[in-house]
């Protein structure tokens, strides 16, 4: 599976807001300088992250964006998801809802179906909090 630059540039900015975010609300200026992609792209990410509830923004001068929960409640999933939308490699699903043409004797649905299983499972563990505090640890040495 192959995400969307959606996905990748909106990972990286909410990532940024909870590493920086600490000093107060950030700048789409300051996301857009640190990680290198233009202001105008980033307005759309942070609309759909403010949009799911994961980010609010504070206006006026000293104003950007912060996260509206502590940062140990974030998922990559969840922040994902609010990018994406269902996170499914392939729409494959016996009950008949996806555009999938196979017939109800097609095994390979099981196969789409831990696939898309294990890609959902691996991104929810992963812990926002958690990750930046691990790269912290390893940028110290």
């Amino acid at each position: 599976m192959k995400l969307s630059t959606k996905a990748r540039y909106g990972l990286r900015a909410f990532i940024d807001v909870a590493v920086y975010g600490d000093e107060g609300p950030i700048s789409l200026a300051s996301i857009a300088a640190r990680q290198g992609i233009s202001a105008d792209y980033l307005e759309k990410l942070m609309g759909k992250l403010r949009g799911a509830g994961l980010v609010e923004s504070v206006r006026g001068a000293a104003g950007g964006y912060v996260l509206t929960r502590d940062v140990d409640e974030y998922s990559v999933g969840e922040v994902l998801r609010a990018l994406e939308g269902e996170l499914i490699p392939v729409d494959c699903r016996k009950d008949g809802k996806s555009g999938c043409s196979g017939t109800r004797k097609c095994l390979s649905h099981i196969v789409w179906q831990q696939i898309n299983e294990s890609l959902n499972a691996t991104v929810d563990a992963i812990n926002i909090g958690a990750l930046i505090r691990a790269n912290s640890q390893r940028n110290e040495v």
